[in-house]
This record gives structure tokens, sequence and C-alpha cells, in this order.
């Protein structure tokens, strides 16, 4: 029988449905036999749609968090304090060796600021990104944790400049590649083809199916879906671009609640505009591959469509993952009609950019991220 009385407890965090994409190939390493760790699942219950989340686990075989904290929704300063007056508890409770957070969510930098208190070790995956506009909440979020953090592994080398400038120790920093990466190519076998998420869905196959080309819009930023007036702008060049190949529109819950709200659901009638409800990770995934473009204001896309070789129009000003710009298939658009028409023209003339996909970018990140940490705890490395 195997003691697990000297094998470190990790208690890794997740909190949104980013978190779960990158956290299951972290687990999937740190639970192998071999690894040295015993491990703990929290989910803080940040986004909370129920239906989401059991296609989510079911599509990343994640087995049911150990421990849910259901804080639900609420603005920042709600359910941030909510986060880390359920976490205290739990942190006191299961005494890990260290908690493991990852990305920018609210979730990430609570659990760190309770952890740090408490002289806990935080491990914190996908650190250093940054996109110097402090009024993204997400940005404040990045630089709180990672101020806070004993161990950050980063996915890119500026990530590691950008933590050098604001007084990281080099010691401290750990580049080993991008864990959603890792997901992406595990799952690529088993992508949805479009048209069964399209049948699934109750609506008709595209014109000129299997191949028909065809582009995938994902939208949810406040910055693009609270201004009612961006919104509609936007809506409006969905629809003209749908005039030149069908746009797939998997619609968040939130920005269809906005959508409704301001009284823009006509703008979603066109019939080459292909509405779709919240899609579990395989069927969007299988969406991404095979669309001929994909415009987005989502973090984890712009990553994902480099790795594929997609070209990406990014929906907003500015972007915390530059090497999708300087490397990937990625180009920042913004919000302007005009801006985005033009790139659309672009890449369907064939111009458009082929990229390459970045060092480490190779789905062994989450193992080299383990071999870090057996060190750290002073375990043999393999």
């Amino acid at each position: 029988m195997t003691d697990h009385s000297s094998r470190p407890l990790i208690l890794c965090i997740v909190g949104a449905r980013p978190n779960f994409m990158k956290m299951a190939p972290i687990l999937s390493a740190l639970r192998d036999p071999s690894s040295g760790f015993d491990t703990l699942l929290l989910h803080t219950g940040q986004h909370y749609d129920e239906s989401m989340y059991r296609a989510l686990f079911a599509d990343l075989n994640i087995p049911p968090p150990d421990i849910n904290l259901e804080v639900g929704s609420g603005n920042h300063a709600e359910q941030t304090a909510r986060i880390m007056q359920g976490f205290d508890p739990v942190l006191v409770e299961r005494a890990p060796a260290a908690i493991l957070v990852v990305g920018d969510v609210n979730s990430t930098v609570a659990c760190t600021l309770v952890a740090a208190k408490r002289q806990v070790p935080v491990i914190h995956v996908e650190a250093g990104l940054r996109s110097f506009d402090r009024a993204m909440p997400e940005e404040i979020n990045r630089v709180v944790t990672d101020q806070l953090s004993d161990i950050l592994f980063t996915t890119e080398k500026q990530a590691q400049t950008n933590l050098l400038r604001e007084g990281i120790a080099p010691e401290r920093i750990h580049f080993v590649g991008n864990v959603m990466i890792d997901n992406l190519f595990h799952n690529l076998p088993r992508t949805i083809p479009v048209e069964t998420t399209l049948q699934q869905a109750g609506l008709p196959a595209l014109p000129g199916s299997p191949s028909a080309p065809f582009a995938l819009v994902t939208l949810h930023r406040p910055s693009n879906v609270d201004d009612p007036e961006i919104l509609r702008s936007l809506l409006n060049t969905f629809t003209e671009i749908a005039q030149q190949l069908p746009l797939i529109f998997p619609l968040h819950p939130r920005t269809r609640q906005k959508i409704e709200h301001f009284g823009l659901s006509p703008l979603l009638q066109n019939p080459s505009l292909v509405v779709l409800p919240p899609l579990g990770y395989l069927p969007l995934l299988g969406l991404m591959k095979s669309a001929r473009l994909v415009l987005t204001d989502s973090g984890g896309i712009q990553e994902e469509t480099t790795a594929l070789g997609v070209p990406c129009l990014t929906l907003r000003q500015n972007t915390e993952r530059p090497i999708t710009i300087d490397e990937g298939t990625n180009l920042l658009v913004g919000h302007d009609p005009a801006r985005i028409r033009e790139a659309v023209a672009v890449i369907l003339s064939g111009k458009g950019k082929s990229g390459r996909i970045p060092e480490y970018w190779d789905g062994h990140a989450a193992q080299r991220i383990v071999e870090h940490l057996r060190g750290f705890f002073g375990l043999s490395v393999a």
C-alpha cells in the first residue's frame, strides 16, 4: 500500500469556465500516481450555470469538484468578498502544502489573498500576462496575484519580462508553456462535428455542408456587451459579414440577457446568423477548428486559434496575449465596423495571417509544471 502521509497536498482552485480547461491537464498530471502529490479540486461557484458545467465536466473528463463554495454572481467586490469568506475556513481545515490558481478571474485573486495572509504558498499558472489596461478588472487580478505568488508559471517569454519589471524575483518564474494548448491537443480527436452541433440545436445544416465555409463568433466581455451602442454596432457588423459567409454565434447567457434588455433581439434574425445556445468545450472546439475565421473577445480563443492556425479577429482594443499577434494568427480590430470588415475581407481573399505555434505550446506544459513542483517540494525529479 502506498503511504500518502508525506505527499504534499495541492489545493487546486477553479471558478470560471476557462479555469476548468486550464486545470484539466494539470489535474491529470498531478493525479498521476508517480507525481508524488495529492490534490483537491475546489470550485468557488463564481460561474454557476449548472447545465454548462455538467457538459464541461463531461467534455474534459474532470470529476466533480471535491469542494464547491457556491458563491454565485455579484459585483466584483461582493463576489471577491464571498469567495474569501468561504475559502478561508476550507484552507484552515484542509491545510494544503500550497494552493494552485490559474488565470485572472475573481476566484484567482480572492483565494490568493486568503492563502498569502495564511502563509500558504501560492502557485500561479498563466502568470505575467499583461494588457497594461487597468480598466480591465482582470488586469488588477493578474498584477495582485503575481505579486503574492511564490511560484509563477508562464506561457510565453514576454511574461517573464513583465514580471521582472514588476520586481518579481527571477527564481520564482518558470517558463513552462501553455496548459490551455495541452487541453486543446488532448481533446482534438474528440471534437464534435459542426453538423452534429447544429442538428442537436434543431437547426439545419449550412448550405454546402459538410465543408461549407463559415465564421465563428463569441462575445461576452462587458466592454462589448454592456454598452448598447457598441453592442448594436457589433451585431450590425456581424449581419453584414453574414452576407458573405454564415456566422455561427453561440450566445453567452450574459450576452443574450444584454441583447434582450437593450431591445436588440431583432438584429439576431438574419438567416445567415446562426445563433446557438451556450456550448460545451468539445462542440465549440469542433466549430473553432473548422471555421474559416473566428471573431472573439475571449483570451483563451486567441490562444487556441493560434495553435489551430485559424485566423482570429479579436474584438478588443488590447490583449494580454501579445504572442498570439506577434507569432500567431490573431489581429486586434477593436469594435470599429470598418476595421472589422476590412480584416474579414483580407482573410477571405486568402491574405490573412498564417502564424506559427509558439515555443512550448506543445501539449506538455502540465508535465513541466509537475516537475518544477517536485523540485520545489523536495521530491525526486524524474
